[in-house]
């Protein structure tokens, strides 16, 4: 059974091997032990309740529970930029036009931004390519809202999600090459370690601070703007349909989209309830995947299980109970798993 839990400190093997898998560009996942351990210990006690709300930050891993192997990681920063400025582009449009001239041109700009500063975000997610089937993308991108929607207090008003921009398996990034290492005289990959093991300083010293006409790029450049990366595109469709959307906002270093999302109108969050649980085999049918959360902060659990999503009363085998660290009597979070396609 495939099961969400949150990180602990003996998963650091386990995510150091996902670390390697991704190729670059996920700039929260570096392959650096130092890094990771410290991004582990920081989860662990803000479990305890033990950091300041600009230090919190949950992660979670995808774990098969017959062999004990890590298929993925997924994460949720509490409240980003109010330690380190987030920064990202707001993709604008300055107006020059001269009357005397007849001369009119509204041109596409960059603007450097810190608008999301304080929102809660998605971050980190990552399916080792050999588990990418059977919902386990569904699963570990959206079991994030069940724990949010259980502990929504905890969690900002609005949601923003990075998505990885268009870099070629080489590491190279269009976008990069004509913007940023105009200014950072370094190779993308350079500039996204540092970022990925907290040196972010340079950042700030060396960002250009003016609006940028993006007709002074490449054309390369331009096209990626707002892009994602081939495999990251399902997992920006996953959150479209969640409600997610694009407002022009992109991150600085590879030109991909910031998707994002008032909380309580997230479709998983908005639909899930509460439902008790009872031990059986459940009833036979053809019934869609759901997602099912325990209601524990520090044991948390979610899976996907095949069920009626508007059943009152959801029964559970003795397996599925032990996996979710739920008993009879007890409530589970309960949302169909992806939304119900329209009919003309």
């Amino acid at each position: 059974m495939m099961v969400i839990r949150p990180i602990e400190h003996g998963d650091l093997a386990g995510l150091m091997r996902l670390a390697a898998k991704t190729g670059g560009g996920l700039t929260s996942l570096p392959v650096d032990e130092a890094t990771l351990s410290a991004r582990i210990e920081r989860a662990q006690q803000t479990w305890q309740g033990s950091l300041p709300k600009s230090e919190q930050g949950y992660v979670f891993v995808l774990e098969d529970t017959e062999t004990g192997t890590m298929a993925g990681i997924c994460a949720i920063e509490v409240a980003v930029g109010l330690n380190d400025p987030w920064y990202n582009y707001r993709v604008g449009t300055l107006v020059h036009a001269s009357k005397e001239l007849n001369v009119y041109n509204a041109l596409p700009t960059l603007f450097l931004s810190n608008d999301h500063t304080g929102s809660s975000e998605l971050c980190s997610l990552f399916l080792d390519p050999d588990w990418r089937k059977e919902g386990n993308g569904y699963l570990l991108s959206k079991s994030r809202f069940m724990f949010m929607a259980a502990f929504r207090d905890r969690f900002n008003d609005k949601v923003v999600a990075e998505m990885r921009g268009v870099i070629d398996d080489t590491g190279y990034s269009p976008f990069w090459e004509s913007l940023g290492k105009r200014f950072f005289s370094m190779e993308f990959s350079r500039a996204d370690y540092l970022c990925g093991t907290g040196h972010k300083a340079f950042i700030a010293e060396l960002m250009p601070k003016h609006p940028i006409y993006t007709h002074f790029l490449s054309p390369q450049a331009q096209a990626v703007i707002g892009e994602v990366h081939p495999q990251t595109a399902p997992a920006r469709a996953v959150l479209e349909k969640e409600g997610f959307c694009y407002r022009n906002y992109i991150d600085i270093f590879d030109g991909g989209p910031t998707l994002e999302c008032d909380v309580d109108r997230i479709r998983a969050i908005r639909k899930s309830r509460l439902v008790t649980v009872a031990e059986g085999q459940p009833a036979p049918g053809e019934w869609p995947a759901c997602l099912v959360a325990n209601e524990q902060y520090q044991q948390f659990r979610a899976t996907l299980i095949r069920t009626n999503p508007k059943c009152e009363r959801l029964v559970l085998t003795a397996a599925q109970m032990d996996d979710l660290k739920c008993s009879p009597g007890d409530k589970v979070r309960l949302v169909r798993l992806c939304p119900e396609e329209r009919t003309a």
